[in-house]
């Protein structure tokens, strides 16, 4: 199975971006690396065996347009399966053949596999938090997404996310997925390493935050934006994003999140 791994990258660090890199470079199943830059490209990819697009701007988009490029890329060149990681997350050396495994072991082939991740600090360690919403399948983190070639004319939907959808983009994808009636199945042990950059995780656990971490996602705007919406524009979002997207009032919603619970709006 010819695997491709697509990765945006943006303003992060060559540290953190080669961490990612040697991740997919040292896969028990081969993968091709796709390093998308959005507008900020590092050259010494160019010295490594990965491929390497560059976009000319940033997009602001939390890399959905650099996601989609790669992911595109990718089908038109014939492979059999696409992951997205991002640059700060990284894969355990069997990610890739355990995604494998999963879909090939099955009674039927599916469209897609869902990995597990885990929550990880910088340094690796395991931050022992629970993403209970992932462990009943209601939320994918994006890269834990493994595509087979019954989910491809999904992906270009990557690109075509209003940029206010952009903060819950796998949220809005994993939903597509399911509106076109897919079928998925879920790897056996985590294999995805995510970087915990929410101050909640670390607070939860009774430890500071460290200087990365960030506040729980406001979601207040996102709302706004539906609200101000008119009829024709929600038809036309919802085209875009390729299923009938409702967002649920804020009595309901709650306006904040963050990366352990999400709302249960889309």
């Amino acid at each position: 199975m010819r695997v491709a791994v697509v990765t945006p990258y943006f303003t992060e660090s060559e540290s953190t971006l080669r961490r990612c890199f040697q991740s997919v470079a040292s896969q028990t199943h081969a993968a091709t690396h796709v390093l998308v830059a959005d507008g900020f490209p590092q050259h010494w990819i160019d010295c490594t065996q990965a491929r390497h697009l560059r976009l000319d701007r940033a997009h602001a988009d939390a890399g959905n347009t650099a996601r989609a490029v790669g992911g595109l890329l990718a089908v038109s060149e014939g492979f059999d399966a696409v992951c997205f990681l991002d640059a700060d997350n990284w894969y355990d050396a069997d990610h890739i053949s355990e995604c494998v495994r999963t879909a090939t072991e099955a009674s039927y082939l599916p469209d897609f596999v869902a990995a597990k991740r885990r929550l990880v600090r910088e340094d690796g360690s395991n931050l022992a938090l629970l993403c209970q919403e992932d462990d009943g399948g209601e939320h994918v983190d994006t890269s834990a997404f493994f595509l087979l070639r019954g989910s491809f004319h999904t992906i270009p939907h990557w690109g075509m996310l209003p940029k206010p959808l952009a903060p819950i983009g796998d949220r809005v994808f994993l939903s597509l997925l399911k509106a076109n009636g897919l079928r998925g199945l879920a790897t056996r042990h985590p294999t995805v390493n995510y970087l915990c950059t929410w101050e909640s995780g670390f607070t939860a656990l009774g430890e500071p935050p460290p200087p990365y971490a960030k506040p729980s996602l406001d979601l207040a705007p996102l709302l706004v934006w539906w609200g101000t919406l008119s009829a024709g524009e929600r038809a036309i979002v919802r085209r875009l994003v390729g299923f009938r997207l409702d967002l649920t009032p804020p009595a309901s919603l709650g306006s904040k999140v963050d990366g352990l619970s999400f709302p249960r709006n889309v």
